[in-house]
């Protein structure tokens, strides 16, 4: 593996004591040659499997590489995916392997802004020690359509949960210096045509919903770089979109980093003036914009000289921020893999919902003497999303299945499953148990071994990827009928889901028992055990709405589906000629649980729902006006064993209007019998409207009503106060 370390040159003017970032920023940029400042401004896909693309001299076989400018101790730009582990794409670095996060749906369903921070840190550590300093997430794209085939990476439906869990995740990184990236900006919410599809939305909307997320992250986390999407948001590519780049990211944010284009993203030269200041992956795009088409529109008058430097001095600011100049990376060191693991397996424990227990036959005693395992490859390990994010543990993958498909993702996509079997770790917590297992291919077979035991777990697994959406909501091969006729045989059947977002369950009312589990990481099947068992109480609060139908969806068509045209493309792809298609968001700011409010719609499970096996009670609930509401009130553990409850703060009614937003939430450990009070404090902006006209939000005076919830749909106390008029900048 190449050494990534650099010469720190102390005694440069840019070092000097006392300095700001800017001010050393600046000073480095002035010092740069023509040549060196475009070699900053395009990256190169240092994977080596293209035959015209191999592995650029100097690069660590991974995501993207910049090479270093020795002369000016400028290190190398060394690119890794991604926000669930550090990742080995195809093996390039045979042998390396890291610590597998759970999916994130999971963290987002643990509410737990300090464990994302620690799970964010843990990754920068294996990175940083791997020999990287750009960590390519993490990713944050709100979920509007469950059906989006990377769902399972971001951070659910909700701006604020995803806003605080990504800038938190952000900031844990970056506190191991290197440079962490937000993305994807803005609205890459379907793979489906991803590369052509235009996404048409209200400003106000957008400015309510994805873009207050992303503000958020950046605000928490100070990201050192944000990755533009794929697609188009109302008629421009969002890698040279004016309006989102230099209009509101670095005009009205005032955000001081820099813009890197997704890989295979930008397509033209005109990104750099509307705000796209590092070309990534070069070698998949339809040319490198950035060297010689980039000195020819400079020119010609076309980009004006002054925005080559801006792009530049961005990257190098990002950079000291950082520290990549104050210190060499701790490439070589030993990584605590077992200190980092059991950060994975707190959040696959606390990231697991319990979405049903009935007669509380969870969690299992020891009076369950038979005990019959089905199906989800629990026998082999635990699966894992596909795509750029997927990590490669310890022990490698314990099963791969080709998935197969066209399209350049979907053609080396495969199904795979880290060596965390649920069924040994069943094996283990079931002291004095007969377990056995069924593969569930026959559901008849599966149905006699449940018949002949006293509780059946079933595992039920959907696949989903980077590069592809899932056409609907069931799950794949039969595993529905699997159910069905595993729960006829046994009424104390208990399913466990493994899902990259949320499935309908048409077997709900004959199961005894849902956990969703979502993909649990490298520690998930000793995490489902501990929540089956009891070793660990469940707390998980969903992020995402599970809806009844795919009728109640905003589109109930998934835009594009089967249409060759929407395929994605592969490398060099003249994306600027390809066909396209418009997708419509008739639900605007109101995504998830916020739609289904809007149109009245009942849903199968709600945004913030999960049960646990103790209960929680609220009192004294109490809200003071002013410049914004401030909650306070008190929660009692009132039931048999330690827990954590996550109780949460809706607006339910704005001047007499009904309205539907998250406000916040506290996250609460308590003893059977403890109480705690706890404090809510609104952001303002989430009472408010975006007032596109003077470009503001807008508080409007008025009486603001709250619910303190136990989900979006359970309210279990309700208050309210008076609200000042307000006006806050953007």
């Amino acid at each position: 593996m190449p050494v990534t370390s650099q010469t720190i040159f102390n005694d440069a003017p840019w070092m000097a004591p006392g300095l700001t970032t800017d001010a050393r920023a600046a000073l480095l940029d002035a010092a740069l040659t023509e040549d060196e400042r475009y070699s900053l401004l395009h990256s190169q896909w240092a994977i080596g499997f293209l035959p015209d693309a191999p592995l650029p001299d100097g690069a660590i076989p991974a995501a993207g590489y910049v090479p270093p400018i020795p002369r000016l101790g400028i290190p190398g730009l060394y690119e890794t995916d991604a926000s669930l582990g550090v990742t080995n794409p195809r093996n390039a670095r045979p042998g390396d392997t890291a610590t597998a996060l759970p999916s994130g749906l999971a963290m987002a369903s643990t509410w737990d802004p300090g464990l994302a921070h620690d799970a964010g840190a843990m990754i920068g550590d294996e990175a940083a020690k791997k020999g990287f300093n750009v960590l390519l997430g993490g990713g944050m794209n709100l979920v509007r359509d469950p059906r989006c085939g990377r769902n399972f990476e971001y951070l659910g439906e909700d701006p604020l949960l995803a806003g605080v869990l990504s800038g938190e995740a952000i900031r844990g990184t970056q506190s191991q210096g290197i440079i962490a990236t937000a993305k994807h900006f803005v609205l890459n919410d379907q793979e489906t045509g991803r590369h052509v599809v235009n996404a048409v939305i209200d400003e106000a909307a957008l400015r309510e919903s994805d873009l207050l997320a992303f503000q958020i992250a950046i605000e928490r986390g100070a990201p050192g770089a944000i990755m533009s999407a794929y697609n188009k948001i109302n008629g421009h590519y969002a890698c040279e979109n004016d309006a989102l780049l230099n209009g509101v990211l670095k005009g009205d944010w005032a955000f001081p980093g820099f813009v890197m284009a997704d890989w295979g993203a930008t397509t033209s030269v005109r990104a750099a003036a509307n705000g796209l200041d590092q070309q990534s992956g070069e070698q998949l795009d339809f040319r490198v914009w950035f060297d010689e088409p980039l000195r020819g529109s400079v020119a010609a008058g076309e980009t004006q000289p002054h925005r080559i430097s801006d792009m530049s001095r961005r990257i190098l600011r990002s950079m000291f921020a950082a520290g990549l100049f104050d210190r060499p990376l701790p490439e070589g060191q030993p990584i605590d893999y077992a200190a980092h693991g059991r950060i994975a397996h707190r959040a696959a424990a606390e990231g697991i919902v319990l979405l049903k227990n009935d007669a509380g036959l969870l969690p299992l005693s020891g009076e369950a003497k038979r005990i019959a395992v089905i199906g989800g490859h629990a026998d082999v390990g635990v699966l894992c999303g596909g795509g750029s994010s997927q990590v490669t543990t310890g022990k490698g993958h314990a099963a791969f299945i080709h998935a197969g498909g066209e399209g350049a993702m979907m053609a080396m996509a495969s199904e795979a499953y880290h060596p965390s079997p649920p069924l040994a770790a069943i094996k283990r917590a079931a002291v004095g148990a007969r377990v056995s297992f069924a593969n569930g291919r026959y559901p008849s077979e599966a149905a006699t071994i449940a018949a002949g035991s006293d509780i059946a777990v079933v595992f039920a697994n959907q696949w989903t990827t980077e590069g592809a959406d899932v056409p609907d909501l069931t799950l794949p091969s039969g595993q529905d009928a699997l159910i069905e006729a595993v729960a006829a045989a046994n009424p104390n059947t208990i399913v466990v889901l493994q899902t990259g977002g949320p499935i309908l369950m048409p077997w709900l009312e004959r199961v005894a028992g849902v956990l969703q589990a979502w993909y649990p990481g490298s520690q998930g099947g000793e995490a489902i055990a501990d929540v089956l068992f009891g070793a660990a109480c469940p707390s998980g609060r969903l992020p995402v709405t599970f809806p009844q139908s795919t009728a109640q969806l905003p589109r109930p068509e998934l835009p594009g589906l089967g249409k060759r045209w929407a395929a994605p493309f592969g490398p060099r792809i003249d994306l600027s000629r390809a066909p396209g298609f418009d997708v419509a968001h008739p639900e605007g700011s109101d995504v998830g649980y916020r739609w289904f409010a809007r149109m009245g719609r009942p849903t199968l499970f709600p945004f913030g729902y999960g049960l646990s096996y103790t209960a929680f009670s609220y009192a004294n609930l109490a809200v003071t006006g002013g410049d914004t509401l401030t909650i306070t009130f008190d929660v009692t553990n009132t039931g048999p064993c330690e827990g954590i409850d996550t109780p949460q703060v809706y607006l339910s009614s704005r001047r007499g209007a009904p309205i539907r937003r998250l406000l916040g939430w506290s996250r609460l450990r308590l003893k059977p019998g403890e109480r705690a009070a706890a404090t809510v404090t609104a952001d303002p902006r989430l009472l408010a409207d975006f007032d596109t006209d003077r470009r503001a939000w807008h508080v409007p005076e008025g009486r603001y009503e709250i619910a303190l919830a136990h989900s979006a749909e359970d309210f279990a106390l309700h208050s309210g106060a008076s609200i000042a008029e307000k006006w806050i900048m953007p």
